[in-house]
């Protein structure tokens, strides 16, 4: 392979969120390919620079993209998606053509639709667009399940994403898609799928890392319990519905059996809806911790009882891994292949998650021996090196375009 330039809206380090975890893997499978040359924005970890710097053949770190609100008015007068606005930015638009007039760059990678804008037209080598999954459907359940402004907000960035998604799509040679759930979705919201090459890339784990042993038991961590864990972005509205409804309509029916049952939320930037949850019983508020895995190794359960998911969730491939049981949703389960009942215990309703959860918890036999079935599909079928095997494939000229670019 010659050079590549990878093109991402947040820095990819540290992995610790899903979009961050799989650009990641991506990156770091490119950089072992060839040269990589990164455009990115920060995040505000800190740690952008010095990753970059170390990986990267040449990079340009945005110190951080628009405000929202700024974002928002540019996007209405210009009629465009505010996921779009939001990442538009001069500098790196600079610093992209300059890069594709002066290094050999046989490739693009774009990892999520807001970075498609800074491909050029006529590129004339491989574009392959990872979308992970179809963000458009995400803000079309937001702007259903809402009311107001918001909710007009929300379809606006919809339809308008969901057109350009389809944009994008017809200029990329390949697509990407988290999961083949997410594939079919987004085939069901275009036109037509002339001209569009659709692929499913799934997301792996570092089983490794995530790994009962790999880390010091802490049983002082948490009360007596029994404990439930729920871990993730916690600025993120799908995460901060489910911990709503965890607190609200399912802790309250474990609690009924086992009084004691303790609900913990780790995860960074909890907002205030998410912090004011403390003040039920049972229920505490961790906020950003330096290591995730001691809080999902000293649960009894670990619970993903999202409402609005898109793409495969790390958490629970996470806490599999670790061979813990795992509670969740039907749209929490999307895009993981394996056996309800036997991997992990799906419950579509409240009173099925209640339910369900009181089952595990009643069985520490069966909790553990779905622990252990969990961390061996994992072994089996969701490495980063399996998941990654073809992607220097994706980003070779295929014979076709050998023969066009000689003509």
């Amino acid at each position: 392979m010659g050079e590549t330039l990878f093109l991402a809206h947040r820095v990819p380090f540290p992995p610790d969120r899903g979009d961050k975890i799989r650009s990641f893997h991506v990156l770091r499978a490119l950089a072992a390919l060839g040269p990589v040359h990164v455009g990115t924005f920060d995040d505000g970890s800190g740690y952008g620079e010095q990753f970059l710097s170390g990986l990267a053949e040449s990079h340009f770190l945005v110190p951080h993209r628009k405000p929202d609100m700024l974002a928002a008015a540019q996007a209405m007068v210009k009629g465009l998606p505010v996921s779009l606005s939001a990442f538009a930015h001069d500098g790196l638009r600079e610093w992209v053509e300059q890069v594709l007039h002066y290094r050999p760059i046989d490739a693009i990678y774009v990892f999520s639709g807001q970075m498609a804008q800074y491909v050029p037209p006529h590129f004339p080598g491989r574009t392959v667009l990872d979308l992970c999954d179809v963000d458009s459907a995400k803000f079309e359940a937001y702007g259903q399940s809402g009311h107001g402004p918001k909710a007009w907000v929300h379809a606006r960035e919809a339809r308008l994403l969901a057109a350009a998604e389809e944009r994008f799509a017809r200029a990329a040679d390949t697509t990407l898609l988290i999961s083949e759930n997410e594939a079919n979705l987004f085939r069901t919201r275009v036109g037509s799928m002339n001209q569009i090459e659709l692929k499913v890339m799934r997301n792996g784990i570092d089983a490794a890392f995530f790994a009962p042993g790999a880390i010091q038991p802490q049983p002082t961590l948490y009360g007596a319990g029994p404990n439930l864990v729920f871990t993730g972005q916690m600025d993120y509205a799908p995460n901060v519905s489910a911990v709503e409804r965890m607190v609200h309509r399912i802790l309250p029916g474990i609690r009924e059996v086992h009084p004691d049952a303790q609900f913990h939320i780790v995860g960074r930037a909890p907002i205030p809806a998410v912090k004011a949850l403390a003040r039920h019983a049972g229920v505490t508020v961790w906020g950003e911790v330096d290591d995730v895995r001691p809080f999902i190794a000293e649960a009894d359960i670990v619970v993903a009882p999202l409402t609005i998911a898109r793409g495969i969730q790390n958490k629970v491939l996470e806490a599999m891994a670790m061979a813990m049981p795992v509670l969740l949703s039907p749209e929490a389960a999307t895009g993981i292949d394996a056996e309800d009942g036997t991997h992990f215990a799906i419950a579509e309703g409240d009173r099925m998650m209640i339910g369900r959860a009181l089952a595990l918890l009643d069985d520490r036999d069966a909790a553990l021996e779905m622990g252990e079935a969990a961390r061996s599909f994992v072994l089996e079928r969701q490495s980063w090196p399996s998941m990654l095997a073809g992607l220097g494939e994706l980003l070779r000229p295929s014979p076709v375009d050998t023969v066009r670019d000689a003509a």
